[in-house]
């Protein structure tokens, strides 16, 4: 089958490659779209982090966020999964160790992720192997692009939960892309008073973000919790400064460079700081507010490409009219 292979820093190309099987307790995935984000685009330049611990080596085939068709099970799976529609959970913890007997499987020191982490093959591609127990079924309501959308829509779904806000209070995001759009929608769907602050507020406000702002024009205001969503390193301690005292600041976005922020804002402030690391526990709830059409992800998706197409937006070469581009590895 045809597949996206990252072969070395700066290099990728479409390769063929042996099908997946449907091993014990595995299934097939034919992979119907899957998105592409920050993550792919470091593991592409090189300077994802977890190349440099030994946790990723090339060549390397990515794709986390995903959606597609059941077309094949392992033995002890149910069959009643064939034909079903799905996406799944990209971290695939051992399932023994105490984090994940407590529920942390997401973060177990000897997990596999998707696309990302010890080897495990990645979405773009025709088909995906998938552990049963990772597998999420996706009501018709939620098409190909909301399908593809849920793994960036759980992500933000825990960073607004873990910002502690109630109906009324007010939300800053650092950060308009997909994450920080989506945690955008999902607090203002939940009651929240939202606002955006970004390098641009042209395409925030086009999609109906209306207090959109740059550090030149943002209002001082109570923040009642900051979610940062950037890749800024300056962009987390800033978020300490203006949170307010004793409130939350969200940390779910990812600098190439070391952010320094100074903990004294933390104690002086009495301020709680969370970080968010995956999907992992919200991906049913953002299928519930993508099927209820609560929070629709649709606008954040500027292009649908092909495999062959993705080196080019890897390499910067084509960028989109909105943040997120998936791909149909189906296309030719």
């Amino acid at each position: 089958m045809r597949a996206f292979v990252i072969t070395a820093p700066g290099k990728g190309e479409v390769q063929e490659v042996a099908e997946p099987v449907a091993t014990e307790g595995l299934v097939v995935v034919q992979v119907e779209r899957a998105g592409l984000c920050g993550t792919d685009m470091e593991f592409f330049s090189g300077a994802m982090s977890y190349l440099d611990e030994g946790h990723a080596t090339y060549p390397m085939r990515i794709g986390h966020e995903w959606c597609g068709t059941v077309v094949d099970v392992g033995p002890g799976v149910d069959s009643g999964w064939l034909g079903r529609r799905v996406t799944g959970d990209t971290m695939l913890g051992c399932r023994h160790c105490e984090r994940c007997r407590s529920g942390r499987q997401h973060l177990c020191a000897d997990r596999y992720e998707i696309g990302v982490r010890r080897g495990w093959p990645g979405a773009l591609a025709a088909r995906l192997p998938v552990p049963e127990w990772a597998l999420y079924p996706l009501p018709d309501s939620v098409d190909v692009t909301m399908g593809a959308m849920i793994e960036p829509g759980g992500n933000a779904l825990r960073a607004v939960r873990a910002a502690g806000l109630t109906p009324g209070e007010r939300l800053l995001v650092l950060g308009p892309g997909t994450i920080g759009l989506l945690a955008a929608f999902i607090a203002a769907a939940q009651g929240a008073e939202v606002h955006v602050l970004g390098l641009s507020t042209d395409f925030a406000r086009s999609v109906g973000i209306t207090n959109a702002w740059t550090v030149d024009d943002l209002p001082e205001l109570r923040w009642d919790a900051v979610i940062d969503a950037s890749t800024g390193a300056e962009l987390p301690a800033l978020a300490a400064r203006l949170v307010e005292p004793g409130r939350r600041v969200v940390y779910i976005g990812i600098s190439e460079q070391p952010s320094p922020v100074d903990s004294r804002w933390f104690v002086l402030k009495d301020i709680t700081a969370v970080g968010v690391l995956s999907a992992s526990g919200g991906l049913a709830g953002a299928i519930e507010l993508y099927a209820s059409g609560a929070v629709d992800p649709r606008p954040l998706v500027g292009a649908t490409v092909r495999l062959d197409e993705v080196v080019d937006i890897l390499a910067r070469r084509w960028h989109p009219p909105a943040p997120k581009v998936l791909v149909n590895p189906a296309s030719s």
